[in-house]
């Protein structure tokens, strides 16, 4: 899959292609079919399937200081696009001036100059544009002017529940990691680097990884968690973890963090960047009076996680 830093990188005597457009943060379950409709489209034409998104977040750009929580970062989103199979993945520094481009701007300069769209493959929703002035109806206007088609790709629902980044950062927020899954097609996934703790976890008898996470990650609640810990690049290692996430109450913590005991492991993971795996929510976070009833609590939550993920 080719990368590109901005429109400007399109290297020249690019062909034609089918484009889709979004933020596909999460590249969930909706994302998916709209990626998968767009590659298939490619596929039937003969032409090369590009997915063109944002970064920074619009949201931040547009109203600095609402950046929403982000469920994949942008290494793990190229790599889930890729695995879609698309062709070239075009990210936008998403500046305020690119913000003020018009509807017709955007569409001149961006899909035809640029990327040579034949079909733009959208979701119902979309909208571009300065002020998100323009939708699915102007850009079919703007499609026959400039002469690419423009497909609309249904929302993906269940059950009623229609599948969007929105509820599934809702879902981690309040720790339903099931249901986030649920919607993405896979367990939701947290990256960060080990980073040196208190060490509080060794003097009780259960090593913990403490992973430093990007600020504007999604951190699902409070709560400890059964999860796989993801080590190693292309040979990745998958290690059964339980994971808790808080300020350690008990012991008058205030800064909260992500702590993962690996099982069964005796090795040592410190500035190594790691991934975890969130399976399911095993209980909130509580604050006990003496070490013993914690160290109970935190063997039943090592038997749970063992028979969760065995």
């Amino acid at each position: 899959m080719q990368r590109w830093r901005g429109f400007e990188a399109v290297p020249g005597g690019w062909g034609r292609s089918v484009v889709t457009i979004g933020v596909f943060d999460g590249v969930h379950r909706g994302h998916q079919a709209i990626i998968g409709h767009a590659v298939k489209r490619a596929h039937d034409l003969g032409l090369q399937s590009v997915v063109m998104t944002f970064d920074p977040h619009p949201a931040e750009v547009v109203r600095p200081g609402s950046h929403p929580a982000v469920l994949t970062e942008p290494v793990r989103k190229a790599e889930l696009m890729e695995q879609l199979g698309v062709d070239a993945l075009c990210v936008v520094p998403f500046t305020p001036a690119f913000s003020q481009l018009s509807p017709d701007a955007f569409v001149h300069d961006v899909l035809v100059e640029a990327l040579h769209a034949a079909v733009v493959v959208v979701g119902d929703n979309f909208r571009f544009g300065h002020r998100a002035a323009g939708d699915v109806t102007l850009l079919e206007r703007l499609g026959v002017q400039f002469g690419f088609t423009v497909e609309d790709a249904p929302l993906v629902t269940e059950d009623g529940l229609v599948f969007s980044s929105t509820y599934i950062r809702s879902c981690v927020d309040a720790g339903d990691v099931r249901a986030a899954a649920a919607a993405l097609g896979r367990p939701h996934r947290l990256a960060g680097v080990v980073v040196r703790g208190d060490q509080r976890g060794r003097e009780l008898g259960f090593p913990t990884a403490n992973l430093m996470v990007h600020r504007y990650a999604a951190v699902p609640a409070d709560g400890v968690y059964a999860a796989w810990l993801i080590r190693g690049g292309e040979h990745a290692a998958r290690l059964p973890a339980s994971v808790s996430i808080g300020t350690n109450p008990t012991f008058s913590g205030r800064e909260r963090r992500v702590e993962a005991y690996v099982l069964d492991f005796a090795g040592d993971l410190y500035g190594e960047r790691v991934s975890l795996d969130f399976v399911a929510h095993l209980r909130e976070q509580r604050t006990y009076d003496a070490i013993e009833p914690l160290v109970a609590q935190i063997n039943a939550d090592v038997e749970e996680t063992r028979a969760l993920l065995r």
